[in-house]
C-alpha cells in the first residue's frame, strides 16, 4: 500500500541531471563569441599598445627643430638690428623696462663709452714714448681718468634708479641698471639692440 511504484523512481535521478545540465550553461564558457579563447591580460594590454604607439620620425623632427631654431635666431637679429618685431627680442632685452634703459643711454654721452679707449690710448703712449717723464704722467692720467669714471658712473647709475622709480613704481626693475651700465659701457655704433634715439633727445 505505501510502497513507491516501479514508474516513480527514475524521476529523481532524471530531475538532477537538468538541473546539472542548467547550471552548466549558466557558466559562461571560456571561448570568446567568435570562438576564439580569450586573451589574457598582459597580452591584450600588449596588442593594444602595439597598435596605438608609432615610432616618430626622429630625423624629421630634428630637421623641423633646426629649422625652427633658425628661425627664431634671424628674427631676433632682426629684431635687435632694428629691422623687426621688438616682440621677438630675446628675454633680456625685451620689456618696456628695458626699453627705457637703453634710450636712457643712448640719448646721452657717458664716461663708461670711452673709458676703454682712453685707457689704451694712455698705454700706446707710455709704451711708445718710453720717457720715465712720460710714464709718470700717463699713469697719473690714467687714475685720474678712472677717478672720473668711477664718480660719472655713480651719479649715471644714480640718475637712471630715480627715473625707473618714478617711471615704473609698480613693475619689476630688478637688474636694470647693471644692464644700463653694461650697454654704456659699449660704443654707440656697437650697441645691440640698436639705438633707437639720438643724443640729446629725450627717452
Amino acid at each position: 500500500m505505501f510502497r513507491r511504484s516501479s514508474q516513480d523512481a527514475p524521476a529523481a535521478p532524471a530531475l538532477v541531471e537538468d538541473e546539472a545540465e542548467a547550471a552548466k550553461k549558466a557558466v559562461p564558457d571560456a571561448e570568446a563569441p567568435k570562438g576564439r579563447p580569450t586573451p589574457k591580460r598582459n597580452s591584450a594590454v600588449t596588442n593594444q599598445r602595439g597598435r596605438a604607439y608609432v615610432a616618430p620620425d626622429r630625423k624629421a623632427a630634428a630637421k623641423q627643430s633646426r629649422e625652427s631654431g633658425r628661425d627664431d635666431r634671424a628674427r631676433q637679429y632682426a629684431a635687435m638690428r632694428g629691422q623687426g618685431d621688438e616682440r621677438d627680442l630675446p628675454p633680456r632685452d625685451a620689456g618696456p623696462v628695458r626699453k627705457f634703459v637703453r634710450d636712457y643711454v643712448d640719448s646721452r654721452w657717458t664716461a663708461l663709452e670711452f673709458a676703454m679707449p682712453v685707457v689704451i690710448l694712455i698705454f700706446l703712449i707710455a709704451t711708445l714714448l718710453r720717457s720715465a717723464s712720460i710714464v709718470v704722467m700717463s699713469t697719473l692720467v690714467l687714475y685720474a681718468v678712472i677717478l672720473a669714471i668711477v664718480v660719472a658712473t655713480f651719479f649715471f647709475a644714480r640718475g637712471l634708479k630715480k627715473e625707473l622709480a618714478r617711471r615704473f613704481p609698480n613693475q619689476n626693475t630688478r637688474g636694470a641698471v647693471a644692464y644700463g651700465l653694461l650697454r654704456s659701457s659699449n660704443i654707440r655704433k656697437m650697441r645691440l639692440p640698436k639705438p633707437a634715439v639720438k643724443r640729446g633727445q629725450k627717452p
